[in-house]
């Protein structure tokens, strides 16, 4: 977990990045920005506050860490701070060759150094790569001698970073440990700040193993059970429940505890656990039997094991509790199905 309230800015240097696609060039700063103490608890908030996510990431590469051309040039400068805005051009280059779809623009790019960074309750210093694209207008209004003036300007929102992560200086031999922003991306070009400039793949802690196996287990339930057993969607309502049940009422993840609990059948949990292994396969991933559970992944994925049964275009029966107060049977004289609720009172 990090806590970047009491960060600060101790270098800050911006460079504009063009559109590749359109020949726009790069124009790069010579010097350092000077910034007052006002102006730079302004820019810790605008740069750190959508930072809240546990979802941590590490530099990767094919062949070679020390190949991917961020992982590189942060290293340096964490090991050389005076090679800065060196460093931060080297940057600003690489993220200018990265930006080639058309739907990318151009945008001023900062290479920020921060101190006094907590994560894991150690004080680690970080560097923050941001870019800023869109321009919103702002109101100025103010007064002469005799009447008030208004006029619009173009500037930068404050509260909405565009594109960001920060690099902490822990984990140098895995990739550092790194968290990414993108609040615009969405289509073909989604994946250029992560996949192509930054390279980085999700860390593989407690938040991580969390989610995967919440992905894995609802793949289980809702497409592999009802091809080889006799499930209905009441049965499968059930057992998302049960699992629901089981992240907030367990610390830790134990895998034949859990299958016990919310399969129950030897033959389900047999069924299971070979389906664990072709998704550990398909997935180019290894779940561990036992982890500790992370609240905040069981939070965000728990959004998805939504227990409801769609009937036709008519009705949605949400299954919150018992599965024995839901019955499901087929009426001759219609042909149709039914499902049969029972309850003890009406709210």
């Amino acid at each position: 977990m990090h806590k970047l309230t009491d960060s600060t800015i101790d270098k800050l240097v911006i460079h504009k990045v063009g559109k590749k696609n359109q020949d726009e060039n790069i124009r790069f700063s010579k010097n350092l920005i000077k910034l007052n103490d006002d102006l730079k608890d302004l820019l810790v908030r605008y740069f750190l506050t959508p930072f809240k996510s546990e979802e941590y990431f590490n530099f990767y590469h094919d062949s070679d860490l020390n190949l991917n051309e961020v992982y590189h040039y942060v290293t340096k400068i964490f090991s050389e701070p005076d090679s800065f805005i060196e460093q931060s051009r080297n940057l600003a280059k690489h993220l200018y060759e990265n930006s080639t779809h058309p739907n990318i623009n151009g945008g001023e790019f900062y290479v920020v150094y921060f101190k006094q960074c907590e994560f894991n309750y150690e004080m680690v210093d970080a560097i923050g790569l941001f870019k800023s694209e869109t321009r919103d207008t702002f109101l100025r209004v103010y007064s002469n001698d005799e009447n008030f003036i208004v006029e619009s300007e173009q500037g930068i929102d404050i509260k909405k970073l565009d594109k960001g992560c920060l690099i902490m200086n822990v984990e140098n031999e895995k990739g550092y440990i790194v968290s990414s922003v993108d609040k615009l991306s969405k289509g073909e070009d989604a994946r250029y700040w992560i996949d192509d400039f930054l390279k980085i793949k999700q860390r593989e802690d407690d938040y991580f193993k969390t989610g995967q196996v919440i992905k894995m287990y609802k793949e289980f339930v809702v497409n592999k059970l009802s091809d080889e057993f006799q499930v209905t969607k009441a049965d499968q309502a059930d057992m998302l429940n049960k699992t629901k049940k089981f992240f907030k009422e367990n610390d830790n993840f134990e895998m034949e505890a859990f299958a016990g609990k919310v399969f129950e059948q030897p033959e389900i949990i047999d069924t299971f656990n070979k389906f664990r292994v072709d998704y550990e396969n398909e997935n180019d991933l290894e779940l561990p039997s036992e982890f500790e559970i992370s609240g905040n992944a069981f939070k965000k994925q728990s959004k998805s094991l939504k227990s409801v049964i769609k009937l036709d275009k008519n009705f949605h029966i949400y299954v919150h509790g018992n599965r024995d107060f839901i019955v499901k049977g087929f009426d001759e004289k219609t042909g149709l199905k039914f499902y049969q609720v029972f309850f003890k009172q009406e709210n």
